[in-house]
């Protein structure tokens, strides 16, 4: 655990996130840009029928973006969200770094089989993206909650495009247990979510950020010319057990899945 300092955990477990600086580098991130894209437009050789995909709101409105639904939705770079990439061999070996391992062994434990709860690029268009409201990721359908996103930025992420906005120190428990997908009331947001309080995760390309999953945060549109590109991994305790008795891919331990077991990555990346 020589990458976190002890006194970088304990700032991670003042204030909920902790930025990591860059860990991806420019050929990294020019293969994971060049992949997404290929994505989106359909290019890749991958099972689309295994994605969850979303497109963009036209308005800006949360309520307004596409359904989430498995499949290919269309030759377009305006998806707001591609979820299930653990099942891309070049993200899924991005996920699998050795860095994102010792974290989830700090907090899961030694030992701990560790899973993917979903891997996911979020997406805010050249001025277009959808307001997310002020929400903690956690989840009423699993015996406990992940605890543990990595957030890469793959694009420059600032206030003009929508970056993450967060509110320090408010992981510390659960605000809207009630509610499936962790989102706030109105009323919640007022008390909870001043503005003067909320930070923002201003990344440059390529660097990234730990999260605490009950840290509260939402993001605005995108209003530059700068499209906001990210890719957001939520590590959970393999052991975990969902009220459906879905089944998540173990991304560390014995059974993880393995980049050259989902096939050859597009020739371009």
């Amino acid at each position: 655990m020589s990458f976190i300092t002890p006194a970088q955990w304990q700032q991670y477990d003042r204030d909920g996130f902790l930025f990591l600086g860059k860990l991806i580098n420019d050929d990294e991130l020019t293969a994971l840009q060049r992949r997404i894209d290929e994505i989106m437009l359909g290019k890749a050789r991958l099972n689309y029928d295994r994605m969850l995909m979303q497109l963009d709101s036209e308005s800006g409105k949360y309520e307004d973006a596409g359904p989430q639904t498995k499949g290919h939705k269309g030759e377009t770079l305006n998806y707001r969200k591609i979820q299930d990439l653990e099942y891309d061999p070049v993200f899924l070996a991005f996920m699998q770094r050795p860095v994102f391992r010792d974290i989830c062994t700090h907090v899961y434990g030694a030992g701990t089989p560790i899973a993917c709860m979903r891997a996911m690029f979020f997406n805010k268009p050249s001025h277009r993206g959808t307001k997310l409201p002020w929400h903690q990721d956690r989840w009423t359908n699993f015996d406990r909650d992940p605890l543990v996103t990595i957030w890469s930025a793959l694009d420059p992420a600032t206030r003009q495009n929508g970056c993450v906005e967060l509110i320090p120190g408010s992981h510390r428990r659960v605000i809207n247990p009630s509610h499936g997908s962790g989102f706030l009331t109105p009323e919640q947001m007022v008390e909870h979510c001043q503005q003067e309080k909320a930070v923002y995760l201003e990344l440059k390309a390529g660097e990234v950020a730990l999260l605490h999953n009950w840290t509260l945060h939402s993001s605005d549109v995108n209003r530059s010319e700068t499209s906001r590109r990210a890719f957001s991994i939520c590590y959970m305790d393999a052991n975990t057990k969902a009220k459906g008795g879905e089944k998540y891919p173990v991304i560390f331990g014995d059974g993880a899945l393995r980049p050259e077991e989902l096939g050859i990555a597009a020739s371009t990346v």
